[in-house]
């Protein structure tokens, strides 16, 4: 390879890396957001604590 090629390749590859690592993150945060469930209350009781 050349150089010209190597920089191009360097630079394909760190691109498809970023990609991969911002597309696991959004897909971590969706994922943390969907098991924070809130306890709900249910009508008519008081809430009692320990």
């Amino acid at each position: 390879m050349t150089k010209s090629n190597k920089t191009k390749a360097a630079i394909a590859a760190g691109a498809i890396g970023s990609a991969a690592i911002a597309a696991a993150l959004l897909y971590a945060n969706k994922r943390k957001k969907k098991e924070e469930p809130k306890p709900t209350i249910p009508s008519g009781e008081k809430p009692e604590t320990d």
